[in-house]
């Protein structure tokens, strides 16, 4: 999902980069409140952030101009909700520019965008509909990790699609051809990081149940998962 240093036009990257600044700044205001009100969760909160640079430090093969791995924005957007995770994200994609050749400092506003902001946000809110449905914590989970995944895919096919139209079809028949191959290739490893985290929230239940009912996650009285909505984000 990196799109490489270089692979947007000019316009494309400043643009993408002034889109994706408020949202940091907003995540960095919301990470220092979170270690203010919730020294506590700070171990919680880098493990969060650690996780997402080894998922998405796992470089495959795809087209041109980009790669597919795992995001692992899902896990820190259920546990301090997608604000948190565009600034985590963002430092996450800012260190693989630079350490790993990763993804490019030009093209770092667009891939923040996608995996640190969008992500989130997609896999929060399947969050809280499969709760809200009554789903359990586990398929909520599933469903915020694979869809987190999976969207970001999709927000970096469109951003492509937009910055390399095809020459007879235009937007459209990039978008067909870009999602042809995020889409459809990306679903098994969507999948397989739903099942990631299916397991490490057993062992989260397990060994950090106070934290996760500190952060709202789970209810104390029953385990099952808290019923804050979206307009009740810290």
């Amino acid at each position: 999902m990196h799109i490489a240093e270089g692979f947007l036009p000019p316009a494309h990257a400043i643009g993408w980069t002034v889109a994706a600044a408020p949202f940091v700044v907003h995540g960095a205001r919301c990470v220092v409140k979170e270690v203010r009100e919730h020294p506590e969760a700070t171990l919680l909160l880098g493990a969060a952030g650690a996780f997402t640079f080894v998922l998405s430090a796992i470089k495959l093969p795809s087209v041109t101009g980009s790669s597919s791995h795992p995001t692992g924005t899902g896990l820190g957007a259920v546990l301090f909700r997608p604000p948190v995770m565009a600034l985590l994200g963002t430092i996450v994609l800012l260190f693989q520019a630079l350490l790993l050749a990763h993804g490019g400092l030009t093209t770092l506003g667009a891939n923040a965008f996608s995996m640190a902001i969008v992500g989130p946000w997609v896999g929060y809110g399947a969050y809280r509909l499969v709760t809200r449905l009554g789903g359990g914590l586990l398929p909520a989970v599933f469903a915020a990790m694979a869809l987190s995944d999976l969207s970001t895919y999709v927000t970096t096919a469109l951003q492509l699609a937009w910055a390399h139209p095809d020459a007879t079809s235009g937007f459209l028949g990039a978008a067909a051809k870009f999602l042809g191959v995020f889409a459809v290739t990306q679903i098994p490893l969507a999948l397989a990081e739903g099942l990631l985290g299916v397991l490490l929230f057993r062992v989260l239940t397990v060994n950090a149940r106070p934290e996760l009912e500190r952060l709202g996650v789970l209810r104390p009285e029953t385990g099952e998962p808290a019923s804050t909505g979206a307009g009740e984000l810290r």
